[in-house]
């Protein structure tokens, strides 16, 4: 029972930590007291679960718990008669009816909108949407965006002391307020997909379907709220073509399987099609696309290629062309330059490469991909310094397992 217990309380708090988040920042308003007392409500599960039994109905047991633990952090830190008065009416809203949602029904939603306030800089926005929305630890994120777990951890604690200093109100946000925020919501959700489609902790599942379909549910509302928005369309569309992959993602063996060795027919057709209705439907418009655009139809040219062979790389590689136009960075370069790779071969596309040293030498990704150009060249020696050097970095277990074998694999 006790192991049992233990896999629960990890699956709940995959599904229910920005809930019991969201629920208890929008009756305390205070982000600081929600995290904290979710973080003890969970700590109670583990240790109670596995010897008392999971209860029926764990998220509200969650719910319940973190607020006890809020309510009494709120009544500690009472110094004064109006603060006492503020803690007994917060216990009656504990046991009261919800308040009006406003134009934001979901409760997820509402906090990803609420953190992605324009009080805050779009980097500090995007670091506390992830830790207090999407649970993912600090280092988690702080892989994310390519530096170190202390300085993300400041950008946090920064962002929080924001919201309280300037007196930032936790409240729904109107829909007059969606347009000016939505750069920062879509910027979030793309992060908690990437983090689901390949998990950067080394102790976790190599995939994690419960925030990619999360993700994708959380932008299927923000398309509903915002239905001529054509950069929400297209990170709909980007993550529809993506998910569409996930079986085939990760061998029965555990190790990533690469674009070019997938089973295609394991592919979800379904969302392939919805994807690729979606990239034609921009296109039609005529508009100008936007980076979340330009990504979706680079997916939709691979997932409409029968085999790896069919695909159009010129075609991959324009795209790519016009999306380092709108997001000139040296990740968008490297992705390029493994569409260069198979158009013009991997001489080319390793000279493209090693100009992007510097500004990459600690992502994993640029490591990896300079290891398969070596050894498609035949230069075995530098490739297996590559490969260690990208095993070191890279926090997936499933891509780690594969580059180990690609490693192994080089002559000696």
């Amino acid at each position: 029972m006790s192991e049992q217990a233990h896999e629960v309380v990890a699956r709940v708090h995959r599904e229910e930590w920005a809930r019991v988040v969201a629920t208890l920042a929008r009756r305390f308003g205070d982000l600081d007291v929600a995290e904290d007392a979710a973080a003890e409500a969970f700590a109670v599960a583990v240790e109670r679960w596995p010897t008392d039994g999971v209860p029926p109905n764990p998220g509200a047991w969650l719910t319940t718990t973190a607020g006890n633990k809020a309510l009494d952090r709120v009544r500690r830190e009472a110094k004064r008669g109006d603060k006492h008065k503020q803690a007994h009416m917060l216990s009656d809203q504990l046991s009261g009816p919800p308040e009006p949602t406003g134009a934001i029904e979901d409760e997820r939603l509402r906090l990803v909108l609420t953190c992605a306030h324009p009080a805050l800089v779009p980097e500090a926005r995007i670091a506390l949407t992830l830790r207090m929305v999407g649970g993912l630890t600090v280092a988690e994120i702080a892989r994310a965006f390519l530096v170190q777990e202390t300085t993300m951890a400041q950008r946090i604690t920064r962002a929080k002391a924001k919201i309280k200093a300037a007196g930032i109100p936790y409240r729904v946000p109107e829909a007059a307020d969606l347009p000016a925020r939505v750069d920062g919501v879509l910027a979030v959700l793309y992060l908690v997909f990437n983090e689901g489609y390949l998990a950067s902790g080394a102790e976790t599942d190599p995939v994690r379907p419960d925030l990619t379909a999360e993700a994708i549910r959380l932008t299927r509302l923000v398309a509903d709220l915002l239905p001529g928005d054509g950069e929400v369309a297209g990170l709909l569309a980007l993550m529809l073509l993506v998910e569409a992959r996930r079986p085939a993602r990760v061998s029965a063996g555990g190790e990533l399987v690469t674009l070019d060795q997938q089973d295609r027919g394991s592919w979800d057709r379904a969302l392939i099609d919805e994807g690729h209705a979606l990239v034609r439907a921009r296109v039609a418009t005529g508009e100008p696309p936007g980076r979340y655009q330009v990504l979706a139809a680079i997916n939709a040219v691979h997932t409409d290629a029968p085999d790896a062979r069919a695909t159009d790389w010129a075609q991959v590689v324009a795209l790519y062309d016009q999306l380092a136009r709108l997001d000139p960075s040296p990740v968008v370069a490297l992705n390029r330059a493994i569409a260069v790779a198979e158009l013009d071969g991997p001489q080319v596309a390793l000279a493209q490469v090693d100009a992007l040293a510097t500004a990459l030498d600690g992502y994993h990704a640029f490591h990896a991909t300079r290891a398969d150009l070596l050894r498609r060249l035949g230069r075995s020696a530098e490739a297996r310094e590559e490969y260690d050097r990208a095993i070191g970095l890279a926090g997936n277990i499933a891509e780690a397992a594969y580059l180990t074998r690609r490693r192994d694999e080089l002559a000696t």
